[in-house]
């Protein structure tokens, strides 16, 4: 569960609470800033786990206080869409604090999202690989050039490679050929 599943349903009920409404997805995009200069600095995992240990926590306390004080003096009436939002948000509180106890966990989804979106979109054509083991080929397949795209890697640069080191490359090394170690191992050869 990631604190981007929760801003969505916060910004639909801004036409029941406007003024609540704002206030937490406020608290929310400084979250999101945090997570940009960590990115626009091209901080490595522990990095960004030292900026959101340092930058994040007053910012998560003051969203569970404005939430908590909505609550606690009833200013929201539960089945009202900003009073689900909340309920919603509360409900997975831990899970959504995850992200700041590692620097390389995601704030929310979106990359994931983005890029299943092809293979959703072509969910139907999928029916037709003609098989089971054929569907899981593609699946796999796609799950790997998404990677690459995930890591800015040409596809097909990386499958060519794939296919002039696989035979030469020991079973327990074969992780290292996977689009994510692709960069670092072609820059050592």
């Amino acid at each position: 569960m990631l604190l981007g599943a929760c801003a969505p349903k916060i910004y639909e009920a801004k036409d029941y609470d406007k003024a609540n409404a704002n206030a937490v997805l406020s608290l929310i995009q400084d979250l999101y800033k945090i997570e940009s200069y960590c990115r626009d600095e091209n901080f490595t995992p522990e990095q960004i786990k030292n900026h959101r240990h340092e930058h994040a926590p007053t910012r998560i306390k003051q969203f569970a206080k404005h939430i908590n004080r909505n609550v606690a003096h009833q200013k929201v009436l539960p089945k009202s869409p900003f009073g689900k939002a909340i309920a919603y948000t509360l409900t997975r509180w831990q899970k959504l604090c995850v992200y700041t106890t590692d620097g390389i966990l995601q704030i929310d989804n979106n990359l994931i999202e983005n890029a299943i979106r092809p293979v959703a979109l072509g969910r139907k054509n999928y029916l037709f690989a003609g098989s089971h083991e054929r569907a899981q080929d593609a699946a796999m397949l796609y799950s790997l050039f998404a990677t690459c795209r995930l890591h800015n890697i040409n596809p097909e640069h990386w499958l060519t490679y794939l296919l002039e080191k696989i035979n030469s490359t020991k079973k327990e090394n074969l992780h290292l050929l996977l689009p994510q170690n692709y960069v670092a191992n072609f820059k050592q050869q």
